[in-house]
């Protein structure tokens, strides 16, 4: 799993294609902001591992950076673009599902962009150090 993790002092989408037939139509998008942002592929290898373990690193990455950045929303957002190898969706989507649980347990505010859809996006990210995070989980 590769993850680009951003604090953003603004971030909004407005959905512009759908990219997979069986989404959910989706014609909104949404606004957020002092926000950790969370660019996610998940990759073919994820899907020999236990889901709850893969959830349970995404989600501990996440926690961490929200920690450096003293922020309480998140925002998953799927991206399969950071690496070559893709998981099946249903492996994808129920990862995303279970994360944001765990987070929304641990008193994080959250929030999942449209899945299966590409996305205009508008980012206002600061320049410092943890505001940009990569990892390969």
């Amino acid at each position: 799993m590769k993850v680009l993790v951003m604090y953003v002092n603004e971030f909004s989408y407005v959905p512009s294609e759908k990219n997979l037939e069986d989404a959910k139509t989706v014609t909104e998008g949404n606004s957020y902001s002092d926000s950790i942002l969370a660019f996610i592929q998940v990759e073919e290898q994820d899907e020999e591992k236990d889901v709850k373990s893969r959830e349970k690193k995404l989600v501990n990455h996440i926690k961490w950076t929200a920690r450096k950045n003293d922020c309480k929303r998140i925002i998953l957002h799927s991206f399969a673009h950071l690496s070559e190898s893709k998981a099946s969706v249903e492996f994808t989507k129920e990862l995303f599902d279970l994360a944001e649980k765990r987070l929304q347990n641990a008193d994080f505010d959250t929030a999942q962009t449209p899945f299966g859809y590409f996305l205009d996006l508008k980012i206002d990210a600061p320049g410092f150090s943890l505001a940009r995070i990569w990892a390969s989980l």
